[in-house]
Order: C-alpha cells, then structure tokens, then sequence
C-alpha cells in the first residue's frame, strides 16, 4: 500500500521519509487479529505490541545477547504489518506465503529509506528475527509470545474473562527459550492460577 506523499518544495529524500513516517504509523491504528478474532474490545495495535516489546527487551539482562539489538529487532519485527497486516495462523495464509509477502513488504519499506545503511539495517534485523538462528531473534520471538500472553492475562482480568483466552497460553506452552523470560512466564502462569 503506497501513499504517495507529494510534497512541494521538499527534496523527494524528505519526500521519502514522510512517505516511511505516514507508512509505518499505520501500526498505530492496526490492530492486533488475534484479539479481534476473539472479541476483545478496543484491543491493542500492533505498534503498542512493538513498543511494550522493546521496553521488554531493555530488561532481559542477558549477558549472551546485545541487548540493543534486542530491542531495535523488537521495533522492527513487525514493520511489513503495516502494508500486509496482522497475518496469523487461522487466516488462511500459509507461512511461505506470509514470509514472501512480509519480505517484499519490508523491501518497499526499506526503499523508502534514504539512509541505506539504515534500510540495510532494518531489513537485515527483520531477516534475522524471521530466520530465527540467533540469540538475538530467540530471544525477541520469546518477548513476542511473552508480551501476547501478558495481554491476554490482561485482557482477561479487565474483561473479567478468566480462562477464555486460554488458547493464546496453550500456543506458547513449552516454546520459550530465553531464562529471564522463562521467569517472567512462570510468574505469569502463577499469577493467573490465583486470579482463576
């Protein structure tokens, strides 16, 4: 989905960036499929899941991975949603077919980027978190199932739906693989029983 900004007066670099900036703000009013699908009022957008992600990501105080990288591939791992959209599981897409699209969305992204170094950067971090081979994108998909799970306790606690968001939990059960996350899961998990 192109905007195409025209702006007079403006060098097509700045041109660029604002049709970037006007791209990727998309993400705050996009919002989350699953949530939707399962009739959850007023969820959250995508950029809210991505931003609580990154802050996640300052706190998994794991001497093994470059932090930071953590927390731009948190920023950055779910960029293409604003062309593409939330695909998950149950839409009908499948994960080739996901990838292929999320891959040419974040090319179209990173065009429009003027700095190459930096649009190199952005779709080498979202390269690296979709292939999943580093310490640095296990750790990411871990805050990604983490910060899911969390919203749902979340969404069932204000909605006062106890155990009805129970398959967002069945989903990530035995998944994670990071140790400060998998502590903050079972904390979770602990927390829920008692409000059960």
């Amino acid at each position: 989905m192109a905007c195409n900004v025209v702006c007079p007066n403006d060098s097509s670099d700045a041109n660029s960036s604002l049709e970037f900036f006007i791209l990727v703000g998309q993400l705050k009013t996009n919002k989350r499929t699953g949530w939707i699908k399962n009739n959850v009022p007023n969820p959250e957008s995508i950029s809210d899941h991505m931003y609580r992600m990154a802050i996640m990501a300052m706190l998994l105080n794991d001497n093994n991975i470059s932090i930071l990288r953590c927390i731009k591939m948190a920023l950055v791992h779910d960029l293409a949603e604003c062309i593409v959209g939330d695909i998950t599981p149950f839409c009908g897409i499948s994960p080739e077919e996901k990838y292929i699209k999320e891959k040419e969305a974040m090319a179209q992204l990173c065009s429009l980027v003027t700095n190459k170094k930096v649009g190199d950067d952005i779709m080498e971090l979202w390269q690296e978190y979709s292939a999943q081979v580093t310490g640095e994108a296990k750790a990411v998909k871990d805050l990604d199932r983490f910060e899911m799970i969390l919203q749902a306790f979340e969404y069932e606690r204000a909605l006062n739906r106890n155990g009805e968001l129970e398959s967002f939990f069945a989903g990530t059960n035995g998944k994670f693989q990071n140790d400060v996350v998998k502590s903050w899961v079972e904390q979770l998990n602990r927390l829920r029983l008692v409000n059960k």
